[in-house]
């Protein structure tokens, strides 16, 4: 399933190859790698409430800030799992951590076969790189919160997304 213009880069229109989700769908499952090589499920992080910040790559502006703000506020929200996705190499994402000093958000790489781009209807085809955007998942598996940013560029509402964490938690 393809869904043309709904998110920009500069002022570009994009593709994102996917389904489109919403609050209230159950989490689709995905396998990512973690900094290790090693598999990273849904059903390893399930019944945790999880913040699952995606971004197109860490080593550009936006998702770099994107990541530090979601690992400061990790410590503060008591039983939240916080996940960063991207289409990073998982040694890239342990490099970035290590420069960065991010220790409180996981970092998973979607790069082997964008499962989770796909899975979650994030995958922009024309960039093979994943759009950016915020979930929120409860402990039961169900979408509580989702942010899709409009414009690849422009970071998301942090506010909205450890709101709707902070409700849950």
């Amino acid at each position: 399933m393809e869904r043309q213009g709904i998110v920009t880069i500069h002022g570009n229109p994009l593709t994102l190859v996917g389904p489109e989700l919403k609050v209230g769908d159950t989490a689709p499952d995905f396998t990512l790698l973690d900094n290790s090589l090693e598999p990273v499920t849904l059903a390893d992080v399930k019944g945790s409430l999880l913040i699952i910040s995606v971004v197109p790559s860490l080593d550009t502006p936006v998702c770099d800030l994107q990541t530090r703000r979601f690992n400061q506020e990790a410590d503060s929200l008591a039983g939240v799992k916080v996940l960063t996705v991207s289409m990073d190499l998982p040694f890239a994402q342990a490099r970035w951590c290590g420069a960065a000093g991010v220790k409180s958000v996981q970092t998973l790489s979607d790069h082997r076969d964008a499962n989770f781009g796909l899975n979650w209807g994030l995958l922009l085809k024309e960039l093979r790189l994943l759009a950016r955007a915020v979930f929120v998942v409860d402990s039961t598996g169900v979408i509580s919160h989702f942010e899709l940013v409009p414009e690849v560029s422009s970071e998301p509402d942090y506010a909205a997304a450890l709101a709707a964490a902070r409700a849950l938690g």
